[in-house]
């Protein structure tokens, strides 16, 4: 052969003259071709055609254009903080007179010791949970309890701060008196998150304020003891919802799979809170107390602190739920739907003495709460 012929032969692709193949090879040869470039074709329209579903499907997911799918989404969405709202409302609400019944009522003198066995409780009902397969629990790690450590250190002085504030005051002024707990909240949002409040929301926290301290004057039941631990714990709740907020993302960040679900936060934070217990119960001398009272021997007494126990999961769990949905302002004002049925409740269920300008300053605040809440919506 020629350099020509020897140049066309490496250069394009050989035919049949060519190679010089006889008639009925070259036939032969050229269905087998035409066979291959067939499924080579149709390799390449099924790999067109699966790309193709693939990115409608990603676009109806993530980029829905019909407005059914708008109108869901968009309801799903304004949902969410309402049926979270509602259920950490209800919660609240029967946390609260559960423990009042458990400290006054029973006159239990061990509030650590009661917040321990909740905790427990809160702890062996989430793992058991995880272990039937129900809830999904992220693996702990110690990187991951480093950047929670401070959470949960305000998280048991919350919880302290609050069980001994409930023994010396009746319920609806502690209710009130949680209203200093919604503008130290408002003020660290403008601090720490660059969060500006309008004038409605100032408002509203100057009548809070007014009421807290008309309903303080005004108390028949007046207790310095009892406020002290209020004041500590609204400064407490504050702190605990603004450094949530800010922990949530890195602790994210600190798991093996990024992410980090409200059961496993839920389980974390009453399962750290377990050596504080111990180790304040030893301190205080509070286990002396449980062993040698005569409350401990009562079995409705432990059937109180048992669904007080079941309630501490749910507010635990609906707290952090209504805060992923919401803000820290909005997690802590909790609605006038939380103060208005708990402060009734505590008034009917207690038998408290009550004079009328007590009765005002409780209403007031109540109103100013409900103030604070539209305040915030507009």
């Amino acid at each position: 052969m020629t350099s020509v012929k020897l140049e066309s032969i490496v250069c394009n692709e050989p035919d049949e003259s060519e190679l010089n193949f006889s008639d009925n090879g070259s036939s032969s040869k050229n269905v087998v071709y035409q066979l291959l470039d067939q499924i080579h074709n149709h390799d390449k329209i099924s790999e067109r055609r699966g790309l193709s579903e693939r990115f409608l499907r990603w676009r109806r997911r993530y980029l829905p254009v019909d407005g059914d799918n708008r109108r869901d989404h968009g309801s799903g969405k304004q949902s969410g903080p309402l049926v979270s709202g509602t259920a950490y409302c209800i919660s609240s609400c029967s946390m609260i007179i559960m423990n009042k019944i458990v400290l006054s009522s029973y006159n239990f003198n061990a509030g650590i010791s009661l917040l321990l066995y909740q905790n427990l409780i809160s702890c062996l009902v989430v793992a058991g949970l995880d272990l039937s397969g129900v809830v999904s629990v992220e693996k702990f790690n110690w990187k991951l309890i480093k950047v929670w450590m401070p959470v949960n250190v305000i998280f048991v002085g919350m919880l302290i701060s609050g069980m001994y504030s409930l023994k010396y005051i009746n319920v609806a002024m502690v209710t009130i008196l949680k209203n200093a707990t919604n503008i130290i909240t408002a003020i660290g949002e403008v601090y720490m998150f660059r969060k500006r409040q309008n004038n409605k929301v100032w408002a509203a926290m100057f009548m809070m304020i007014i009421s807290a301290i008309s309903g303080g004057i005004t108390d028949l039941t007046f207790n310095t003891v009892g406020y002290t631990w209020q004041f500590a714990n609204c400064i407490l709740t504050a702190s605990y919802s603004l450094t949530l907020r800010r922990v949530m993302d890195k602790a994210k960040q600190s798991t093996k799979s990024g992410s980090l679900n409200e059961v496993s936060m839920v389980l974390l934070n009453n399962l750290l809170s377990i050596p504080f217990g111990i180790i304040l119960i030893i301190l205080l001398g509070e286990w002396r107390y449980v062993i040698s009272t005569d409350v401990t021997k009562d079995a409705m007494f432990w059937v109180v602190a048992t669904a007080s126990g079941f309630l501490g999961l749910a507010i635990s769990f609906t707290s952090m739920w209504f805060l992923h949905q919401t803000g820290p302002t909005t997690y802590s004002l909790v609605g006038s739907l939380n103060k208005v049925p708990i402060s009734l409740a505590g008034l009917v269920l207690f038998n408290v003495p009550l004079s009328l300008p007590n009765l005002f300053s409780i209403l007031f605040g109540l109103f100013a709460g409900v103030f604070f809440a539209r305040a915030k919506m507009s």
